[in-house]
């Protein structure tokens, strides 16, 4: 059962394999996002308590502004020049 559970589930399992082989490493993996909810969970114990909902969301969402606008935030993450060789070779390959 779990064999068979495997072998349905590997198309999806391996779908960054569709991507080029520069990028598997960064897609595969989910490390920006488990960073950022780090930082944000750090935060957030540092305040212990809020009075309500809205004021937890308005410290999730400064913080997300300031890694967004921060050298760490703007960093590249792709690199869109592989994605975009790996579309021009597909098209020309249709079209021949």
């Amino acid at each position: 059962a779990a064999a068979k559970k495997i072998e349905e589930g590997i198309d999806e399992t391996l779908t960054y394999m569709d991507f080029p082989t520069q990028h598997w490493t960064r897609i595969r993996t989910n490390n920006t996002m488990e960073r950022v909810n780090r930082e944000i969970k750090r935060r957030t114990r540092a305040i212990g308590a809020f009075p309500d909902g809205q004021s937890a969301l308005m410290l999730v969402c400064a913080r997300l502004r300031h890694v967004a606008s921060s050298s760490w935030g703007m960093k590249k993450y792709l690199n869109m020049a592989h994605l975009n060789y790996l579309e021009y070779t597909t098209l020309d390959e249709i079209a021949n």
